[in-house]
């Protein structure tokens, strides 16, 4: 990719389009590949992250999710795994004496149905199929799939026969994913169809834990559908910095990072 002749704005590009397809980018590797200085490429995550479009980290950036960019769930389940695993471990044991459990879309989630306990009934209420299919066979576990058009990139159902299917339920305990969370702007997602399931599930349920890894914090996607203080827990990892945690603890929900 040699580039004397790139202009800033499709150096820029480049990063983006890197960074979303691979997961992350290095600021060693970024100059190599583009024929450019280390600090042109630190001054060009630095524009981007005021763009909202990359989050640095030392020595590189990750992709954000904005309103015009949402990851598939196939691309989910190879990042950041071994920090989701410890995620849904820990949101597992909020269950306490649910009895019905709404399961969100999303590869967290998922890994989250896959933990539930195997020994005691429960009855599991999901937009997602490939949730529907960790947990059909589990024994004791009902599983409620709701009907409607099913998104390709996230394999769940959306739109009004999902949402009418939910209004029917009160659920004990609701696991929510999204695609950002931030402090000003609560839980965003890209897509307006998405949002009104995830806000109907809340509204469905008792109580309402988000699961999240560190990248979806700061975010802010197009449709909001929840104020953090909406929420009873919030779990993630410790890369999600202390003082940020305590923060978003102050706006109402216990935050545990795993």
């Amino acid at each position: 990719m040699s580039t004397g002749t790139r202009t800033t704005e499709e150096r820029r590009h480049e990063i983006v389009r890197v960074a979303r397809a691979t997961g992350s980018v290095d600021v060693t590797a970024l100059a190599a590949e583009l024929g450019v200085a280390k600090e042109t490429v630190r001054r060009d995550l630095r524009a981007l992250e005021d763009h909202g479009l990359v989050r640095r980290t030392h020595g590189g950036a990750y992709p954000v999710e904005g309103a015009g960019f949402e990851t598939t769930l196939a691309f989910r389940a190879t990042s950041h795994v071994p920090e989701k695993r410890r995620i849904a471990s820990a949101a597992v044991e909020l269950l306490g004496d649910a009895e019905t459990v709404f399961v969100d879309e999303g590869f967290t989630p998922q890994l989250i149905a896959e933990a539930l306990p195997r020994d005691r009934p429960l009855t599991v209420v999901t937009a997602s199929l490939p949730v529907a299919g960790a947990l059909a066979e589990a024994g004791d576990t009902s599983v409620l799939l709701l009907g409607g058009r099913v998104r390709s990139g996230t394999l769940a159902t959306v739109d009004h026969w999902t949402t009418k299917m939910l209004a029917g339920f009160v659920v004990d305990l609701a696991y929510i994913g999204a695609n950002g969370i931030s402090r000003e702007h609560g839980l965003t997602t890209p897509d307006p169809a998405v949002s009104e399931v995830k806000a109907q599930a809340i509204r469905a349920a008792r109580r309402t834990v988000f699961v999240g890894a560190h990248t979806k914090f700061g975010a802010v996607s197009f449709c909001r559908f929840a104020e953090v203080g909406a929420l009873e827990a919030i779990v993630t990892s410790t890369l999600l910095p202390s003082a940020e945690a305590h923060r978003y603890s102050l706006l109402g929900p216990q935050v545990i990072r795993v």
